[in-house]
């Protein structure tokens, strides 16, 4: 799985130490609103800390375990989606997404999601998919909407960020109601 055409021009594929330089740039372009949500967005500052994150992906790869892709429309990386967690052991994993303001509205989140969901479901035998998020990124709860999770709750106070402990939604899709919904 190297590339994964999305919608015209744009296309999924892995995010690997080679593309440092392009992610690094993204990063810093759109740090502000980026790191409202995610520390990664605050600590990578450079191309060699970039590439070194993107490294721990491709060992993660190599571990059978988590995966980083980018998104690009029309030739111009503008957000992404990654397994943070990756398990075949316990058939669990929880799936990650970060998209450009620009290039919102075009269900790119959705449909990079859900190629993501079906590989891990039907592929690789994945059982249960989690999303989790800040019940305030109303952005992401609706993508986990959209994507047919359920709410299982609110983990309190669950998630330190910027000096605040914020709550912790958790979203989750079992493989049985994927191919409900694909059928």
């Amino acid at each position: 799985m190297l590339t994964w055409p999305l919608t015209d021009g744009a296309e999924m594929r892995a995010l690997e130490p080679w593309l440092a330089e392009e992610f690094a740039a993204y990063i810093a372009r759109h740090r502000e609103h980026l790191a409202r949500w995610l520390p990664w967005a605050q600590s990578l500052v450079d191309v060699d800390g970039t590439r070194a994150w993107l490294q721990r992906y491709a060992e993660e790869v190599a571990r059978d375990g988590g995966r980083i892709y980018g998104i690009w429309l029309d030739g111009e990386l503008v957000g992404g989606t990654l397994f943070r967690i990756f398990d075949t052991r316990l058939s669990t994993a929880e799936i990650g997404v970060w998209l450009s303001p620009e290039a919102s509205g075009r269900g790119l989140v959705t449909i990079a999601a859900r190629r993501m969901i079906e590989w891990a479901v039907e592929e690789r035998g994945i059982h249960r998919v989690e999303w989790r998020c800040v019940p305030d990124n109303a952005r992401s709860v609706a993508a986990a909407r959209r994507l047919g999770m359920t709410n299982e709750g609110t983990m309190r106070g669950a998630y330190p960020y910027r000096g605040v402990h914020h709550d912790i939604q958790v979203w989750s899709l079992l493989a049985e109601e994927w191919r409900a919904q694909v059928r």
